[in-house]
């Protein structure tokens, strides 16, 4: 455990569910571990006993993504812990392939309506019909400009051009819109939506008083920074601003509430928690203007001064995208000033 991990308490200590299997957190909540096919390999999803028009039966906190391993995962899961029981709703937090990759599937399966903010479902349906713009080809123009450079490089940004629809082959079709404020009421409990911007379109964490329990979505993560990256589709976007905007969202939550993460261990220690991210990315800022200040940087010399340790092709999108993130925070806020050079590569520099 590292020392701001440390800082943390983690009430079920080292449990993880096994694959297949829930772990019981309260009352109608159940805990789900999926596996993921990347570095980072897991995703906790979470069930809620619901009852809806007369029936009972169970809410899905997001999907996993489409791969055999995780439908297998579910089939466990239907069998035992849902013990037969139907999904009445699928919920997603937001639009990433780890989140709804399934979506599709476990609604068609159930006939069960999908629940999402508008944002994170026009998003998802973009992107798994592979869009212009949204596609993974667009992606390499775009950090081309930004001093992505090399035939080897741009080899395996190629890899991830269908990268989005592999893993979320089909949307529903249809959904059900979750709105910052509205109660949704999930079997015996009332559950919050905080809606969040930076790490994707409109996010959506749930909290509910009664539990004392936010399920956090990758909006707070115990371990890790949440991803906050400059996609093609918004070139000029500001995304580190709107997430750090979006942290103080939780600042009227009860500290000792229950975060359900997507990503590590259940934790309390929510406030730790958000002053250690909103630390983290003001040291980041620090070291970029540093960086920047001693020679016009692109984005792509910024990724090493961030990520000090070798990138594979999934891991550079996203420290290319989180790298630029900064640049942009820091330009809007005047402290950086952008160029084009000749090349065509921007490059952020110290304000004469």
């Amino acid at each position: 455990m590292n020392a701001l991990e440390s800082q943390l308490s983690y009430p079920f200590g080292e449990t993880l569910p096994a694959i297949g299997a829930v772990e019981p957190i309260a009352p109608g909540l159940g805990w789900l571990r999926m596996p993921l096919p990347f570095a980072l390999d897991h995703i906790n999803l979470w069930l809620l006993a619901d009852g809806r028009d007369g029936r009972a039966g169970w809410s899905a906190v997001d999907c996993g993504v489409a791969t055999d391993a995780t439908r297998d995962a579910w089939q466990q899961v239907f069998a035992g812990a849902m013990d037969g029981g139907p999904l009445l709703r699928v919920i997603a937090t937001h639009c990433h392939p780890d989140h709804i990759g399934l979506s599709d599937w476990l609604c068609r399966r159930f006939e069960a309506p999908f629940w999402i903010t508008a944002a994170e479902y026009g998003f998802g349906r973009m992107m798994s019909a592979a869009l212009p713009g949204v596609d993974g080809s667009a992606a390499i123009p775009h950090f081309e400009r930004h001093g992505l450079a090399g035939d080897a490089l741009l080899a395996q940004m190629q890899t991830r051009r269908t990268y989005f629809p592999s893993l979320v082959p089909a949307v529903p079709a249809s959904y059900t819109r979750m709105q910052d404020g509205q109660q949704i009421v999930i079997g015996a409990h009332s559950w919050r939506v905080i809606t969040g911007f930076g790490h994707s379109p409109e996010h959506a964490a749930l909290y509910c008083a009664a539990l004392g329990v936010l399920i956090s979505g990758d909006m707070v993560l115990p371990r890790i920074s949440t991803n906050v990256s400059v996609f093609a589709v918004e070139p000029e976007g500001n995304p580190l601003q709107q997430y750090l905007d979006s942290l103080a969202k939780f600042d009227d939550l009860p500290d000792d509430t229950l975060v359900l993460p997507s990503h590590g261990r259940p934790f309390r220690g929510l406030h730790t928690r958000t002053a250690q991210l909103r630390a983290h990315h003001v040291a980041r800022l620090a070291e970029v203007v540093a960086a920047c200040a001693a020679a016009p940087c692109s984005a792509m010399d910024i990724v090493p001064v961030m990520f000090r340790r070798p990138l594979d092709a999934h891991q550079l999108t996203f420290a290319l995208g989180e790298a630029l993130a900064h640049l942009h925070k820091l330009w809007a806020d005047g402290l950086l000033q952008r160029q084009a050079g000749a090349d065509g590569i921007f490059r952020f520099s110290a304000p004469a």
